[in-house]
């Protein structure tokens, strides 16, 4: 039984829900987004708040849960937005975003332009760090690992681009 759809999702003032079916939409000051409610999942709204009730079924309560939490990413997307960051550790190592392309030197032999994806933007308030905002948290989170990905930090120098919260375990060089 999830503990966590026992708990409305309190809606903030200026984000509008509007549930068309199965079909959930929600508006807000940053954009517009909408999800697919799963079958088992009795959506309410009432004083500013959404419910969430399983079926009869006995999967039904993760079920509840996952969409529970869905709908709050959706309802924090839209009002607030989400953001990560990024650092970058390295002799020579720097980014520099200029509109939707985000320019990488890591030390390979060409620079690394990464086309960001609509609906996600990108900052560098210093040359070795990265300010990913967006309003979806899974397609910032994606965005945020695959640039990662371009040089992941090793652990012997601490090189690479690593979260902004990740602690990478260090080893000792090899002894003569």
């Amino acid at each position: 039984m999830s503990r966590v759809a026992k708990y409305p999702v309190k809606l903030p003032s200026g984000v509008e829900v509007k549930l068309d079916g199965d079909q959930l939409s929600v508006k807000g000051s940053q954009g517009e987004m909408s999800m697919t409610v799963h079958s088992d999942v009795a959506l309410g709204q009432e004083d500013g708040q959404l419910t969430f009730q399983p079926s009869e079924s006995a999967k039904s309560w993760a079920m509840v849960g996952t969409t529970r939490a869905l709908v709050q990413n959706l309802v924090t997307g839209v009002s607030e937005g989400f953001s990560r960051s990024l650092e970058i550790n390295g002799v020579g190592y720097r980014a520099q975003a200029s509109g939707q392309t985000l320019n990488l030197t890591l030390g390979f032999s060409h620079p690394v332009e990464y086309q960001l994806p609509e609906g996600v933007t990108a900052e560098t308030p210093k040359n070795t760090t990265i300010v990913l905002k967006s309003a979806d948290k899974q397609k910032l989170g994606q965005v945020a690992a695959e640039i990662r990905a371009f040089r992941p930090p090793e652990p012997y120098k601490g090189k690479g681009i690593r979260y902004g919260d990740e602690v990478v375990r260090r080893k000792e060089a090899k002894k003569k």
